[in-house]
């Protein structure tokens, strides 16, 4: 016979109260309390509307309209229960902190909607490296990795491979932006000094001289060309579904991406690690000298590395930015959290939806999006 659970904790509202005074993020469900604390930095919706929420019953935000995905949201929220409120669960606390909740409701279009997992039956065990579990899922793989979770991960045994692997978001600007820069200031210097041919050395027969004002055009082209090849790659290498069958390509596609979508709000693995992406960009500049001068290559290469930092910040931001409602930024971080909880195949442009406008792969408005 199983052991019986162990008897859920009582807190009374002074000591929610407490709690909360003291900085804590507690909300609760009729008379089941749940300590979001951790969380509340990772809240799709922002810091701001979380903390509006603490101290209240979620009951209407989770059960009532307008919120398509409750069912998740109530699974998810079981991960972070602490225990029971003593009393009247209808009753309020305290200067009115533990109340219910019918004024401000969370923003349906950033609602959290991640899966409650019991770690000790999940498909892989959790204490453990992930990456070489993965592959052994088979079939299981494409639908326990679109169940996303709120912990970090772990891929690797060797602790300087996985350190490898992690990076903190600002490493992007402090790495590749010294390297815009000084190859804009280089190359401009050559435009500036005329004589610049279109291509490589390989066809100057076939060449044309660019002049100085080509700069800030192949400049603002290479951010053009990132933008595309951010929508394809996403598009069709990062949501390729890997065959069931190959253990190594189901490992490929969790170590490219699928880690991301498992856990999204794993701060150091939402922008890509300096030493795996100096190898893909060192790639990218080695194609375009192949065919371009240098200079030109050198411009355009410029421009598209300033369109991947702006990729990455912008994506770091809108999982853990607050942008105000009905802003540009709003409107791309509800695009993002839709791609991420409800339609995986949709969504894909991260610094912004000219691609998915254009190739027709918007996520579903909200209805009550089409009206601001």
């Amino acid at each position: 016979m199983a052991p019986a659970p162990p008897p859920a904790a009582c807190f009374s509202a002074a000591e929610v109260q407490r709690r909360l005074a003291a900085g804590a993020c507690w909300v609760r469900r009729g008379a089941r309390l749940y300590d979001l604390t951790g969380f509340v930095r990772q809240h799709p919706g922002g810091e701001q509307l979380l903390w509006a929420r603490a101290g209240q019953d979620v009951s209407a935000d989770l059960d009532g309209p307008p919120h398509r995905h409750s069912a998740n949201a109530r699974r998810w929220l079981e991960q972070y229960y602490v225990g029971d409120l003593q009393g009247d669960p209808q009753g309020p606390v305290e200067n009115g902190s533990v109340a219910s909740a019918n004024t401000q409701k969370t923003d349906p279009v950033m609602e959290p909607k991640l899966k409650a997992v019991d770690w000790d039956k999940d498909l892989v065990d959790w204490q453990k490296p992930l990456l070489w579990q993965v592959g052994h899922l088979g079939e299981k793989y494409d639908e326990w990795v679109h169940q996303p979770v709120s912990r970090p991960i772990r891929l690797f045994h060797s602790d300087f491979v996985e350190a490898l692997s992690k990076t903190v978001w600002y490493s992007v600007p402090i790495v590749w932006v010294p390297l815009v820069l000084y190859f804009s200031w280089s190359y401009y210097g050559a435009f500036a000094q005329g004589n610049v041919p279109l291509l490589a050395p390989f066809a100057t027969g076939y060449s044309v001289a660019m002049p100085e004002s080509a700069f800030p055009g192949l400049f603002l082209l290479g951010l053009l060309v990132w933008s595309l090849l951010e929508y394809l790659i996403h598009r069709f290498l990062f949501h390729m579904k890997p065959p069931s069958n190959s253990a190594y390509l189901i490992m490929l596609h969790f170590a490219m991406h699928g880690q991301h979508h498992k856990a999204p709000f794993d701060t150091s693995r939402l922008v890509f690690p300096p030493v795996p992406a100096s190898l893909v960009i060192g790639f990218f500049y080695l194609l375009l000298r192949l065919i371009l001068s240098a200079a030109v290559a050198g411009t355009l290469f410029a421009g598209s590395l300033m369109g991947y930092v702006i990729y990455d910040l912008t994506h770091y931001y809108l999982h853990f930015g607050s942008p105000h409602k009905g802003s540009y930024l709003y409107h791309l971080k509800a695009h993002h959290v839709k791609h991420h909880f409800a339609h995986h195949q949709s969504g894909f442009g991260i610094s912004s939806k000219l691609w998915d406008h254009f190739f027709h792969t918007l996520t579903p408005e909200e209805p009550h999006l089409k009206t601001q």
